[in-house]
């Protein structure tokens, strides 16, 4: 049977028909042959194996640890290995162990920036998967990465259902715009018409994310009936796309800015910038991040090695 190389000194069996994630999990299953008895998967790891929303990564993102200070960290090409700050049993998921959910947080707020982290805080909320008891604690320290986390663990919520919802909500609140989410809209006759992304506070205004799936043919015939339900009500829907938010966000402004009658403000739009320019979602982003991450873990030539 054939293999494929994992890192230097680790391959995998070849096997056909698995999935990404489950491909994934194999390919953890053997750094743990060169990683520590009480090393867990942390970080952008960690979040992935717990099932919760990402922001848009880098095509190459290493494999993140943590060991204990007295355990010696392993050395491999794409590896990050850090120190544990806690003694808690790690949670075994998918026979691998993880660390705990706050700890993976706070590790993500040392490289990530507000708007990636608020998408991974969103869907850890929405899972119930973060102690409010912990979670105020940690929030209270001095330790690096704290101070992002808490700006983030402010703009998130558990009702969420999308990383492009959540992007979404994050342009509303840089533009200085009150919006409820996940609203169920009703007619006149107290029958329920659909639910919205985002329900512009006090207003009959609804914003909603259209991802890749309102492409579907299946998504577009569900979205046009709900929108013939409408008919007759006060409601008004608007969709945005990733690449309205992104790339033409002023034009974005503006409409909002038309339907609520106020002047246009630059500092809204610099705002949000701001916050792109500090993510994953920038190239700028991306490239910080990245650089931060060979620095961290080094580009070691195994083939000059014996």
């Amino acid at each position: 049977m054939s293999h494929c190389r994992v890192s230097h000194g680790l391959y995998k069996r070849r096997r056909e028909g698995l999935s990404d994630d489950e491909e994934y999990r194999r390919e953890l299953a053997a750094y743990r042959l060169v990683l520590p008895r009480s090393a867990v998967f942390t970080h952008l790891t960690g979040a992935r194996l717990r099932g919760w929303r990402l922001p848009k990564l880098p095509e190459q993102v290493p494999v993140f640890v943590a060991v204990r200070l007295k355990d010696p960290r392993p050395r491999r090409h794409g590896l990050i290995c850090s120190r544990l700050s806690t003694s808690r049993a790690p949670t075994m998921l998918h026979g691998l162990p993880v660390e705990e959910p706050e700890e993976i947080l706070l590790r993500m707020a040392r490289d990530l920036g507000t708007l990636d982290l608020v998408v991974v805080i969103d869907s850890a909320l929405r899972a119930g998967d973060l102690n409010a008891a912990r979670m105020e604690q940690l929030l209270s320290s001095r330790r690096p990465g704290v101070r992002v986390l808490r700006a983030a663990y402010a703009l998130a919520t558990d009702r969420s259902e999308s990383a492009g919802e959540t992007i979404l909500r994050l342009f509303h609140t840089a533009l200085d715009v009150p919006v409820d989410p996940q609203v169920e809209l009703f007619d006149d006759n107290g029958t329920s018409i659909g639910r919205v992304d985002l329900l512009l506070t006090g207003r009959t205004d609804a914003h909603e994310y259209d991802g890749e799936h309102h492409r579907d043919k299946d998504q577009h015939r569900v979205d046009m009936r709900r929108e013939r339900g409408w008919a007759g009500t006060p409601y008004v829907r608007r969709g945005f796309a990733l690449d309205d938010l992104l790339n033409h966000a002023a034009v974005v402004m503006h409409e909002i800015d038309r339907v609520l009658d106020r002047p246009h403000r630059i500092r809204r739009l610099h705002r949000w910038r701001r916050l792109v320019d500090n993510s994953l979602y920038s190239e700028a982003g991306r490239d910080r991040v990245m650089n931060r991450w060979r620095r961290q873990h080094g580009l070691m030539d195994w083939a000059r090695t014996g």
